[in-house]
């Protein structure tokens, strides 16, 4: 899949914003914690990779009612969905002046319809390549590639699910809309997106 930026200006990977807030201090404090621990901007993609799919556990796997939409909350509360945990982990990114979009899947959801599932994708030796920080468990094992795909979930046509080729600078709107409106995760998830 041909992944297309939608911006050609690159420098809107690096921006910062109400919900990639990476001028944040938490945001700040933990990129720079990261950034100590690693010799360059591969291993430090990685390590922040792996920091938000570890270190911040998926709301749903951990039963966590909380709903937090912007990076700094995310990294603080250490708790978010597949959004606010792709939104941590472009703030992380974007801090270490690594341009990161922000992309999506439509998947099956848990009954019988669809959802859209957030992951970046982050700009490294000149090309985009797409990252999961969603969190693993059993049957579930998203890793830090450059080279080809890790994702947790591999669409499935047949189910009618979705790649979205769009690399957004900024999280899509009705990603955002439904965070900030959703007062816990069991309304959230009545209301999460089906499709962009």
């Amino acid at each position: 899949m041909e992944l297309i930026q939608n911006t050609p200006d690159l420098s809107a990977y690096l921006a910062a914003d109400e919900v990639i807030d990476h001028q944040h201090p938490v945001v700040r404090e933990t990129a720079a914690r990261l950034a100590s621990e690693v010799a360059d901007s591969y291993d430090y993609a990685r390590a922040a990779f792996e920091y938000v799919r570890d270190a911040i556990p998926h709301s749903a796997d951990a039963g966590d009612p909380r709903v937090t939409w912007r990076a700094s909350d995310v990294i603080a509360l250490r708790t978010g969905i597949c959004y606010a945990k792709s939104h941590a982990l472009a703030a992380l990114l974007r801090a270490e002046d690594i341009p990161t979009a922000l992309c999506y899947q439509r998947l099956r959801d848990d009954g019988s319809g669809h959802c859209v599932h957030g992951l970046v994708a982050v700009r490294l030796d000149g090309s985009w390549h797409r990252q999961d920080p969603r969190g693993n468990k059993p049957g579930v094992d998203a890793r830090f590639s450059l080279d080809g795909e890790r994702l947790a979930f591999p669409v499935d046509p047949e189910s009618n699910e979705v790649d979205y080729p769009v690399l957004y600078a900024e999280p899509h709107p009705v990603v955002v809309q439904a965070l900030r409106t959703a007062p816990d995760r069991q309304y959230l998830w009545k209301t999460l997106p089906t499709t962009l």
